[in-house]
């Protein structure tokens, strides 16, 4: 099974990250069943220094550079990702999406119904390079600017029950789409390094997001736990 992450600076990390997408790689390797791959056409990530993706410093050394593919990026929401999906999904062969999008978005580029259609458009270009492919979106965390600008913080708020309303029209037997609820106990405060992007904490419970609603809905892997070893004892993935 091939899992793409898809996002924003949530998700591609910055030099020097572990990112939830290794926490994610991390879990699978202890609790999934079968053969696996993360896939993308980028692998980088964001170095502030050059003000590119150009890093490959991730903060663990057992993270495999073909564990490293994703489709994310620094200052990219839905409407940078919504015309690169057909192809990514296409030439990657991605049967899972694991999307984290659209703070950007409403914090620079587009309104909570603007970035709506983007959501529908991505998952349609999605699907015409995979019919069957399976998706689990998050709801927009909103980062500490909410705390002082009510109009973006009610904009997150219509745009997560607009999101909402998108998976549901959207979902399908043979290409179903999931909402993973926000992790209740995920704080700006204590689980961001600057308000916005996680730190170990948060990569933790993004990532157990992802997997607990895909073990619900699909018996996929088993409940998220933090593992204490490197590549938690399954070799052999690759």
């Amino acid at each position: 099974m091939r899992f793409m992450c898809v996002g924003d600076s949530m998700t591609i990390g910055r030099a020097g990250d572990f990112t939830w997408r290794y926490r994610v790689w991390q879990h699978l390797s202890a609790s999934f069943g079968g053969p696996f791959r993360l896939v993308g056409p980028r692998t980088g990530l964001y170095d502030s220094t050059a003000d590119a993706p150009v890093s490959a410093d991730y903060a663990a050394p057992d993270f495999p550079a073909e564990a490293r593919g994703h489709l994310a990026g620094w200052g990219e929401g839905w409407r940078h990702m919504a015309p690169l999906a057909r192809e990514a999904v296409g030439t990657q062969r991605a049967d899972v999406l694991l999307v984290s999008l659209g703070l950007i978005d409403l914090g620079f580029y587009t309104d909570s119904a603007q970035t709506e259609r983007l959501v529908r458009a991505f998952v349609a270009a999605a699907r015409a390079a995979n019919p069957r492919v399976r998706a689990v979106l998050l709801p927009v965390i909103p980062n500490i600017r909410a705390e002082s600008d009510a109009a973006f913080a009610a904009e997150v708020d219509r745009f997560n029950g607009l999101l909402a309303r998108a998976v549901a029209d959207l979902d399908r037997p043979e290409s179903p789409l999931l909402l993973a609820p926000r992790p209740p106990s995920y704080s700006v405060h204590r689980d961001t390094y600057d308000g916005t992007h996680p730190n170990s904490a948060g990569e933790h419970k993004l990532a157990a997001a992802f997997t607990d609603t895909m073990h619900r809905a699909w018996g996929l892997g088993a409940p998220y736990a933090r593992h204490s070893g490197s590549r938690a004892g399954a070799p052999g993935r690759w």
